[in-house]
């Protein structure tokens, strides 16, 4: 799905624990 994708490329970012939690929720 898009959203996995989306997901799978922020993660690939290693963007800040605090947007992590937001992706999580």
């Amino acid at each position: 799905s898009s959203s996995s994708k989306t997901i799978d490329a922020l993660m690939k970012l290693e963007l800040p624990s605090g947007v992590e939690v937001e992706i999580k929720v």
